[in-house]
């Protein structure tokens, strides 16, 4: 117990530094036109991108990350954004075509049961 004042704190190295978030800032841009969300531009990771925000409803279905807006200084419109919770998986890109029916596991299973290779044609009965 001296009465001499501790000594600073060394500097934090790079190494030693915590990672400061890449920033991710949201625009708002106008309403959507059935009134219950905004288009947004988001800049996150470098890329711009184009997207809807709307509030949260009970029993209705979250399509996309579950976001905190907090107002930034520099525009009314800007927000910075603070994930939640991730989407749960990227959306799929549409297909052309008609719909998938028969999944990966329908088919290794209809293998399992009536075997691979059977009723090639090579005139074999039914029964």
């Amino acid at each position: 117990m001296s009465d001499e004042p501790d000594p600073p704190e060394r500097p934090l190295a790079t190494s030693d530094a915590p990672e400061k978030a890449a920033d991710d800032v949201v625009m708002i841009h106008s309403p959507m036109s059935d009134g219950q969300g905004y288009h947004v531009l988001r800049l996150r990771e470098g890329n711009v991108e184009l997207g809807a925000i709307r509030n949260m409803r009970e029993g209705a279905p979250v399509h996309g990350d579950v976001v905190k807006l907090s107002p930034r200084k520099e525009h009314e419109r800007l927000y910075d954004v603070e994930v939640l919770v991730k989407s749960p998986k990227p959306p799929e890109p549409p297909r052309a075509g008609p719909a998938q029916v028969a999944t990966d596991a329908y088919r290794a299973n209809w293998e399992a049961i009536f075997g691979a290779g059977r009723g090639g044609g090579g005139g074999e009965t039914l029964n």
